[in-house]
């Protein structure tokens, strides 16, 4: 994949991917951006699970400029109508490395999923970011956290991601507090972003894991945001994994500088109660979380049993 950073850098990476009719898929925050490049149609409704409707507008490419939810949307629509896609992310969750995606409703509820993205570009402008309000912020930048942590010892690891991995966790340890405290830094915001990108290619060449399983079963039913998911599950995946994994969960830890529970705080997630996740759910949530692929591709198999007890922790 093909990664330019700032803007203007985009008609350049059109033009090298032969895209001149393109679908720009951005809410109604992003959707008049002036991207400096034709746009031949525009979609606004992020999430969308009207995933044929989306694609049928497709051109001849789609640039798709958000967070996940707008880049999964962008993925989708990819897959479907068999063009290349290219990212703009306003947001750290790392969802352009992987051509995986999730399909949720306007309700953010999940809808079913897929893969098979064209994954061709990506532009990572940091002056976007600088507007993303602390929760957000705290929140993507921990997802991406929990690429690094995962791909250090998933099924499939190796150590090319294992490098990315490494060098995502050591950036978002030490820029993700300097962003919390001076949000408009934009030298902080870019190596933060470049953190969360490391974070993503090492996604990219590995699997996800427990943390990002459990993660999702919380936010695909409540329609959560899934940084705020992730900075909680990490924790508890971590410990977990750690018997089996002791020097993955090392090399992470060290690379990070700073405890994953410390850096969630600044986000103000603390415990899964105050999302008003209901304590009587927890058991059908833990048996949907074993169901998942990071569940199975976790280096240490997790009974429904254990998961419950490990949503029970941070309840």
């Amino acid at each position: 994949m093909i990664v330019r950073w700032r803007l203007t850098e985009l008609p350049a990476l059109l033009e090298e991917l032969r895209v001149q009719h393109a679908l720009l898929i951005a809410s109604k925050r992003w959707s008049d951006l002036d991207l400096g490049v034709p746009i031949a149609d525009r979609w606004s409704e992020v999430p969308s699970a009207r995933i044929a409707d989306v694609a049928a507008r497709a051109g001849d490419g789609i640039i798709a400029v958000g967070g996940g939810s707008a880049i999964d949307l962008g993925k989708a629509a990819s897959a479907e109508a068999g063009v290349p896609l290219i990212s703009v992310p306003t947001t750290y969750a790392g969802a352009e490395w992987t051509s995986f995606f999730g399909i949720r409703d306007p309700d953010r509820r999940m809808k079913g999923g897929g893969s098979g993205a064209q994954l061709a570009g990506v532009v990572y402008e940091p002056t976007l970011t600088v507007s993303l309000p602390r929760a957000e912020t705290v929140g993507t930048a921990l997802n991406a956290l929990a690429h690094s942590a995962e791909a250090l010892y998933v099924e499939g690891h190796n150590p090319e991601a294992d490098a990315h991995a490494l060098e995502g966790a050591r950036l978002i340890g030490e820029w993700l507090p300097r962003v919390v405290e001076a949000p408009q830094d934009l030298e902080a915001r870019m190596k933060l972003l470049e953190g969360a990108m490391h974070s993503g290619m090492a996604l990219g060449g590995s699997m996800l894991g427990l943390g990002h399983a459990m993660a999702q079963a919380l936010g695909g039913r409540y329609g959560l945001p899934h940084g705020a998911m992730n900075a909680l599950t990490l924790r508890e995946a971590l410990r977990f994994n750690e018997e089996v994994a002791p020097e993955a969960v090392r090399r992470f830890r060290e690379a990070l500088g700073v405890d994953v529970e410390e850096l969630a705080r600044l986000g103000g997630f603390e415990r899964l109660r105050d999302f008003g996740v209901p304590g009587e759910d927890l058991p059908e949530l833990a048996a949907a979380t074993v169901q998942r692929a990071g569940a199975k591709a976790n280096p240490r198999a997790a009974s429904a049993a254990e998961v419950e007890q490990l949503l029970h922790n941070i309840y």
